[in-house]
């Protein structure tokens, strides 16, 4: 966007002090707010749009233009004429000029408080060449990680064996059992659920376009390995993924979203990605790593469903021996999530080497992300597969931290395929600075793909390119303050019971449970109003929502939204209740929730469809988890009014159960 002050300069993204990014001239220190974003500096919302309302009323002529549209803006007269500020009436930006922003903390009755953090300026200029991304050893992280998790097996293994639980032969058969099952029929088991459930048609090489049969061959000669067998499902979901024992008889299944969505060469980037799964044994080392979370909670079920007697004098030891079993189950399903994790850097890296092209990989993945979000096919007609669902942990991506880019990438009157790096960059400090970022990504088989593009445009560096994109800000500020705070409150209800039950099991009294029912309801009650909070919610737009790096499933941004439904929130599938909305800066999802979850079936399947393409206006709470969405508390249309009540329902059953205790205590 360039300076409606200035003309040709380009206007710059900067942190102001309460975490919202805003665009800023640096050579006339002007600032640009896009829709509602003025009201993240005020204490006093209510008298700020009063104040905007007036003035709105009685505009003058102003010769600038709206950095984003290009159209005409007009002069708005505050308090008296001591305050001028340029306004567009169409996006309802606003423009402030050096001393306007001066006055602003001085405007009467509105209290505002803005300031900048000019050192958080993207450079101009970046370093010509930066070496790539370190990753461990594959061979050694390998090796360690399954040394670590069979050591885990083997220690309750042996405790069963020397406690006499099982005998030595009945628990090395139990892995054996598990893991010949898992490794030997697994992939035949996969042929048949994709022949009989998502109808994949296996191609031969010669039926492939042109451009893939050529990269097909020279990339299996140049690893060594015999052509995979390629399998295309047809679905409007974009999606990859590999499977079978080894290297020589891996299937690679892609999707017809994927091959209508993607350039050729992004197409083949996404085929070498697959393929060095393939040539990293990815398939076997994962498979033996999954067996070991897999036979402790098998271990742990087991141990708790057996019954004793009272002659049995193992039974404490078994329970203890599930305890740890267990809790080693816990540790194990991270571990093997990390090492997941450590295996998709190892095969974008492949990819990038074996086709020279890493930023051909980074666009693949954010543009997969579009197809998750509405995205539909030329002929308009969503073929997306809810099943679909089943294999994403296979794929290329995760679907979850992938849609947080397909609403970042997209505006409207884009050219088709392309990317906006503006909105990009932007969504991509949530999840490059905000703790829930790496919390999210710690429950997930998949790296953040913002991560996997910084990697990847590392690795286009290295190799004397230019950079898919650059993040070379810095962080502004820790938030590992508003992460555990947000934490507190999501983990309030929970503590208040485990907090009881240790109480009770010091003093079992009745007086225990009545008083902890007035505590448990109390806190349900009180951590509905902070993750609900319903104060003021200003009209703002998505571009300025996506901004956001303050805000999480507990902490939401209030807000309205005006725009329009382009699609339901699982395209195709005739029962999703939730709905994709666009506005002029962007794309959103739309969380419809009710208290019951027949409520949200019977909605999507009856009403929701009427929705489809209508303008509404959505009022609710902007969150991220990591998905950017909209909580609707209200959605209007002309002629039709959806509520949701979960936030009530949530205060009301608190309210209730704490009543409730009260009651009891005092009979």
């Amino acid at each position: 966007m360039k300076c409606p002050s200035c003309k040709g300069i380009e206007l710059i993204q900067v942190m102001a002090h309460n975490g919202v990014m805003v665009d800023y001239c640096p050579q006339c220190d002007g600032v640009w707010l896009d829709k509602g974003e003025i009201y993240y500096f005020t204490k006093t919302p209510l008298a700020l749009r009063d104040m905007i309302d007036a003035a709105i009323k009685n505009p003058k002529p102003s010769a600038r233009l709206d950095p984003r549209t290009g159209e005409a803006m007009v002069e708005l007269w505050l308090l008296n004429g001591k305050l001028v500020i340029d306004y567009c009436p169409s996006t309802e930006g606003i423009w402030l000029d050096k001393g306007e922003l001066d006055g602003l903390p001085d405007a009467g009755d509105v209290k505002l408080n803005f300031k900048l953090d000019k050192n958080v300026l993207r450079p101009d200029v970046a370093p010509d060449k930066r070496p790539q991304v370190v990753l461990p050893n594959l061979a050694i992280a390998s090796g360690t990680t399954l040394f670590i998790l069979y050591g885990f097996l083997s220690l309750i293994l042996i405790a069963l064996v020397n406690f006499q639980v099982l005998t030595a032969g009945f628990a090395f058969l139990i892995g054996l059992a598990v893991a010949g099952i898992q490794f030997g029929l697994g992939p035949f088991i996969m042929d048949l659920t994709l022949r009989f459930a998502y109808h994949v048609q296996w191609q031969a090489v010669e039926n492939l376009p042109s451009h893939l049969q050529t990269f097909l061959k020279e990339a299996c000669v140049k690893s060594r390995i015999k052509i995979p067998r390629i399998g295309i499902i047809t679905d409007g979901a974009p999606n990859a993924f590999t499977y079978g024992h080894t290297p020589n008889n891996a299937r690679v299944v892609i999707t017809s979203g994927l091959m209508n969505l993607l350039d050729e060469d992004e197409i083949e980037t996404v085929v070498a990605h697959e393929i060095g799964h393939a040539v990293h044994w990815d398939m076997l080392v994962m498979t033996v790593a999954n067996l070991v979370p897999l036979i402790l909670y098998y271990v742990f079920r087991t141990l708790i469903r057996m019954k004793s007697d009272r002659e049995d004098k193992s039974a404490p030891y078994r329970y203890l021996i599930a305890l740890v079993a267990y809790i080693l189950y816990i540790v194990s399903e991270y571990i093997v999530l990390w090492f997941s994790r450590i295996r998709e850097y190892f095969a974008d890296r492949f990819a990038g080497e074996l086709t020279g092209n890493p930023n051909g990989l980074a666009s693949a993945l954010v543009k997969i992300g579009y197809g998750l979000a509405g995205r539909a096919n030329p002929a308009g007609k969503d073929d997306r597969q809810p099943q679909m669902e089943a294999v994403k942990a296979m794929g290329i991506f995760d679907p979850l931290s992938a849609r947080s880019l397909a609403v970042a990438g997209y505006r409207p009157g884009m050219v088709s395929h392309s990317v906006d790096k503006e909105n990009l960059q932007g969504v991509m400090r949530w999840d490059i600075w905000n703790p829930w970022a790496m919390y999210y990504e710690l429950h997930s088989t998949h790296p953040l793909i913002a991560k996997r593009l910084l990697a990847l445009s590392r690795q286009a560096e290295s190799l004397g390119g230019q950079p898919y994109i650059r993040f070379d800000e810095r962080k502004p500020e820790s938030y590992w303050d508003e992460f555990f705070v947000d934490l507190a409150v999501q983990m309030m209800p929970l503590a208040v019971i485990i907090a009881g039950i240790i109480l009770y099991i010091l003093r079992p009294e009745m007086l225990v449970i009545k008083f902890g029912l007035i505590i448990f309801g109390s806190a349900l009650a009180g951590q509905a109003f902070l993750v609900y909070p319903r104060q003021y919610f200003p009209e703002m737009n998505i571009a300025s929502l996506l901004k956001q790096v303050k805000v999480s499933a507990v902490r939401p941004v209030p807000c309205a939204v005006k725009g329009k439904i382009i699609g339901r929130g699982v395209p195709g599938l005739v029962w999703s209740e939730d709905f994709v909305m666009q506005d002029a800066s962007g794309i959103m999802f739309l969380d419809y929730r009710q208290p019951l979850g027949l409520w949200n079936f019977f909605f999507g399947l009856l009403k929701a469809g009427r929705f489809q393409g209508q303008n509404v206006t959505v009022t609710g709470w902007y969150r991220r988890a990591p998905v950017p969405y909209l909580e609707i508390m209200t959605l209007k249309t002309a002629e039709d009014t959806v509520n949701c009540y979960t936030y009530i329902a949530k205060i009301i059953f608190g309210i209730v159960l704490a009543i409730a205790g009260a009651a009891w205590f005092f009979l």
